[in-house]
């Protein structure tokens, strides 16, 4: 096995940065190219205490003057012997000491590899494995609080809770075939109908929090609709912090659709801002509606905008969004300009919260907040037991159907070996999700998605 390095921290100016090696001739290179102030080499200190010292080059050449560590194997993060140099935070002094690592023999690791690694030697699972990504990735406290948990095995052990009472069910079946001797005594059908129904409402239940997983994760895709100049590029620049929309008081400005993120009451938004709705003979401007009405009919969430002063455009814009099937929330524009009751005769039963905010003053955004967090509510702590991605929803989903199919062919009379190739079936499908039962294609495309170091 190769030792592999790389840089692990981001490439730009900060504090300091982090050099990670991971190999069987990791603590070898570390002495090459570490030399401890007190003289002795890292090796002979002790496993994962900070020493301090200097850092050379492959001619001698002091680059750097940082703390050193290292990892025996079995008790570090890949399983292998590992080692840190936490150097200064220069982009140049991490690229000098990655080329002496180089020199000293190790390779430029590959994306992911470290965590790979980590996954061949059962130090992770699948399961963890992603949730490191997400960690890194996350872009609200839920979405932190749901991936450490995932790191630190809560959806391991959910799955594997099932996967061992499939295992059960099918050995038991298998001893009973193979040693007729041993007079093994077969389960008994209400047995395993009661064991597969409850591993059938622990999958339905793990199913279940797949949607919520997925807004966690991804974000809710949230169309800004209504007329020119409701205010819709307002509202997004208002929302992300900055001026990522352009805005003008001539009608039709926005032609296309301009997407950005923004966490609103906690929960996180992909808003999409259109082009304003109506009738319109320019070619490119009519582009750009057809493509407001198909964001609609995608979104998760629409943002209806009316102005409060003018109502233009209020009927399509209530229209789509009312007939469209998805959450919506009314939200009457340029408050700071119309009086406090305006709209009230017709907002009774829209069948959607209604908002009202200025985004000259900022008045209302606080409503709007209130609303969005009412319309996706967190739900109670879940200790990271989401699924939060395509794949692992897919093998519950599988796992669940063979499950039934087991329950109904039990329940149906059919021969043991109906429920058996069921069971098996269920098993393997929800190995995949931990990586028991895992394709090496398979799990390449997982830890493509790393960034190198990690």
């Amino acid at each position: 096995m190769d030792t592999i390095a790389a840089i692990a921290t981001p490439l730009a100016r900060s504090a300091f940065g982090i050099i990670r090696l991971s190999g069987p001739d990791a603590l070898n290179i570390l002495d090459k190219l570490f030399k401890p102030v007190n003289g002795r080499p890292i090796s002979e200190a002790r496993a994962r205490s900070m020493v301090y010292g200097s850092v050379c080059d492959a001619a001698g050449r002091v680059i750097d003057h940082p703390l050193a560590v290292w990892f025996a194997a079995g008790k570090s993060y890949t399983g292998d012997v590992d080692a840190e140099l936490h150097c200064h935070g220069s982009p140049v002094v991490l690229g000098e000491v990655l080329a002496a690592a180089f020199a000293a023999g190790a390779r430029q690791a590959e994306p992911g590899e470290f965590a790979k690694r980590a996954f061949l030697n059962g130090k992770l699972d699948l399961t963890e494995a992603e949730a490191i990504v997400d960690l890194v990735d996350a872009e609200t406290a839920e979405a932190a609080r749901n991936a450490a948990g995932q790191v630190d095995g809560a959806l391991r052990r959910l799955a594997e809770g099932a996967y061992d009472r499939l295992l059960d069910i099918t050995s038991r079946f298998y001893a009973v075939v193979d040693y007729p001797d041993e007079d093994i005594a077969d389960a008994a059908p209400e047995e395993v109908d009661a064991a597969l129904a409850e591993i059938e409402r622990a999958l339905s239940d793990l199913l279940a929090t797949y949607a919520r997983g997925r807004i966690v994760k991804s974000g809710v895709a949230t169309a800004i609709l209504g007329a020119p100049n409701a205010g819709k590029s307002s509202l997004l620049n208002r929302l992300v912090g900055f001026d990522r929309a352009i805005v003008t008081d001539i009608a039709g400005t926005t032609r296309d659709t301009v997407e950005e993120k923004a966490v609103v009451g906690g929960v996180l938004l992909r808003l999409i801002d259109t082009a304003g709705l109506r009738e319109t003979d320019d070619a490119v401007e009519k582009l750009g509606v057809e493509r407001a009405r198909r964001a609609a009919a995608d979104a998760d969430l629409i943002l209806a905008l009316v102005d409060g002063a003018s109502r233009a455009g209020e009927a399509e814009t209530l229209r789509l969004a009312s007939g469209s099937g998805k959450p919506w929330i009314l939200v009457e524009t340029k408050s700071d300009l119309c009086g406090a009751d305006a709209g009230a005769d017709r907002a009774q039963d829209i069948g959607a919260p209604r908002v009202r905010l200025s985004n000259v003053t900022g008045a209302g955004y606080d409503a709007l907040e209130a609303a969005v967090a009412r319309l996706f509510p967190a739900p109670p702590a879940q200790g990271g037991t989401l699924l939060t991605n395509a794949r692992q929803a897919d093998a519950v989903t599988r796992a669940l159907a063979s499950v039934r199919e087991a329950l109904a062919a039990l329940r149906g009379g059919m021969t043991p070996d109906v429920v058996l190739t069921e069971a098996e079936a269920a098993a393997n499908a929800l190995g995949e999700l931990t990586g028991r039962t895992a394709r090496e294609d398979m799990v390449a495309r997982i830890f493509e998605r790393f960034c190198v170091g990690k």
